[in-house]
């Protein structure tokens, strides 16, 4: 049995905001879980250039308008000690103005999901970066349902049974990881080990798993892949997708996005619905509105896009 320590939760800029009334009082670790859990959408930033990783970058970032960051190392280097310095950065910037301790940091590997053995191989990858405190993973070309299967157990500790033997296996993280996310969390080591598993499958899990569907291969497993016990959210990849579809890539198909890509898109956003999983779909203030409407929960916008959507959802909690 892990020792149980408590951690120090706040520094000087928990106490700053608090004397300030801004600091909230959390019902969770995972700001995007919580309000999900209200049914309220969630608008994240972050770039396919990757970010600046590293302590001061992370403290600039804990104060961020959105619910969470996508940090890409899919594209940019896979540093994880920078990584662990930005969420270092994070933990002492914070808390949000909602009164979490970081923002949701959600990661995107370099690893694609090509099949059970490629995720077996890589699952190193997971370890790592799970040891730095992030709060969730999203795993581009999600293309083989044995590949999701892999990613999900490589995330979980094997004290958690949920879905154990309807889908998925015991989970294969080792606990030697727990104690730098711990303290990027503010909870004790016991309590870390409690807290990060998957959610919803996890009623109490704070890590939240995603899948890109962003290629025929994908596309063709969506179902199934979905089915997979684990998974809270999902997106189509309109980028990607287009070029493993023959459509010529654009920044923006709108309007006059071929049909192709258009019936691409519905399988996905139907089969997130068939699965109870949460939608990602890029969102602008002349459309937010009308996505949330379709069933878009998970928005890659700006922020004029998310205050939009904030008060047309009359969202109480503040950024």
């Amino acid at each position: 049995m892990l020792r149980i320590e408590r951690l120090p939760v706040l520094g000087v800029c928990a106490l700053l905001a608090s004397a300030s009334g801004l600091a909230q009082t959390p019902k969770r670790i995972n700001r995007a879980i919580e309000l999900l859990s209200q049914g309220q959408p969630i608008y994240y930033t972050g770039s396919h250039e990757g970010m600046s990783g590293n302590f001061d970058a992370g403290v600039k970032a804990a104060q961020t308008w959105a619910d969470y960051i996508n940090y890409d190392m899919e594209h940019a280097p896979f540093n994880v000690s920078a990584l662990a310095e930005f969420m270092r950065g994070l933990a002492q910037g914070g808390p949000t103005k909602s009164g979490h301790r970081t923002p949701t940091v959600i990661v995107t590997l370099p690893t694609d999901g090509t099949d059970e053995v490629t995720m077996r191989a890589n699952a190193w990858m997971i370890k790592q970066v799970l040891a730095t405190g992030i709060h969730g993973i999203l795993l581009c070309h999600a293309d083989s349902p044995g590949a999701v299967k892999a990613f999900v157990e490589a995330v979980r500790f094997p004290v958690h049974k949920q879905g154990v033997g309807h889908g998925i296996e015991e989970g294969r993280r080792g606990v030697h990881g727990i104690p730098t996310a711990a303290r990027v969390w503010g909870v004790s080591q016991q309590e870390y080990l409690e807290k990060a598993d998957p959610w919803p499958l996890n009623p109490n899990g704070e890590i939240m798993l995603g899948l890109k569907i962003e290629d025929t291969r994908a596309l063709a497993h969506v179902e199934e892949s979905l089915s997979v016990p684990g998974i809270a959210f999902a997106e189509w990849g309109p980028g990607d997708m287009a070029v493993s579809l023959g459509v010529p890539f654009a920044p923006s198909f709108d309007p006059g996005m071929p049909d192709v890509m258009r019936n691409a898109r519905a399988k996905v956003m139907a089969a997130c619905k068939a699965h109870h999983i949460f939608f990602l779909n890029a969102v602008r203030p002349n459309n937010v509105i009308s996505m949330i409407q379709e069933g878009v929960m998970v928005c890659a916008g700006g922020q004029e896009a998310a205050e939009i959507g904030r008060k047309y959802t009359k969202r109480d909690m503040p950024w």
